[in-house]
């Protein structure tokens, strides 16, 4: 792909608004008295993961937070920040967990290649790659074997998200949240649903009983 200038990103942002206010002379005074979105998405920072645009939604359908990797950490407070406004202040209906094929964080996770901070960051997913490496060494394709580990990878962050103790005083007040977990098939753009096994989560006490039933009725 060839790289675009700052001008002709400056012009396309021209051609964006003429766009928008022929469908609607309205679209930014509407748009400009703020946002409900009903998703909140933990993706990569990865410039191959068009959100918006590969799910043709608008501004304000999406509330976004982006890392390397797509991690769920404990400790970090940007997105900690994030999930807690989405829950408590724009009540937002889902949260999905969105990895992707091909992902750069997780390849240099499993390489070991002295990237700096980044190394520091992705290190839980090396630690995911050890701790599924009896099923991930049968994969002699290596990517593949990446591949499938950005699938393992995003359940498992999916997993941390549960145990948060901001989603747990969602899940008290009973506002359910519902969570996914996706990748996005870089090789197709296809969304790929993964199992999240709920059940597992719900006999640990994690999550209430009538949690899936909730999640069937108010899908939508």
């Amino acid at each position: 792909m060839t790289g675009l200038k700052i001008s002709e990103l400056i012009e396309n942002n021209e051609d964006w608004i003429k766009e928008k206010l022929k469908t609607d002379k309205n679209y930014f005074t509407k748009l400009s008295k703020g946002q409900n979105p009903r998703y909140l998405m933990i993706s990569c920072s990865d410039s191959r993961v068009p959100l918006n645009s590969m799910l043709k939604a608008e501004p304000g359908e999406i509330f976004i937070h982006r890392n390397i990797a797509n991690q769920i950490n404990m400790t970090d407070i940007n997105f900690l920040s994030v999930l807690e406004y989405s829950i408590e202040h724009l009540f937002i209906k889902h949260i999905i967990v969105v990895g992707h094929y091909s992902c750069g964080g997780i390849a240099a996770a499993v390489d070991g290649v002295d990237q700096g901070l980044v190394e520091n960051w992705i290190t839980p997913v090396n630690d995911i790659y050890n701790k599924h490496n009896e099923e991930l060494s049968k994969i002699k394709d290596t990517q593949k074997r990446m591949d499938r580990l950005s699938e393992i990878n995003v359940l498992e962050q999916a997993k941390n998200l549960i145990k948060i103790p901001i989603y747990q005083r969602a899940l008290k007040r009973k506002k359910y949240p519902m969570l996914h977990a996706w990748i996005f098939d870089i090789y197709t753009g296809k969304i790929i649903q993964q199992d999240l096994c709920f059940n597992e989560f719900i006999q640990n006490g994690l999550l209430p009983e009538d949690y899936v039933s909730y999640f069937e009725d108010n899908l939508l």
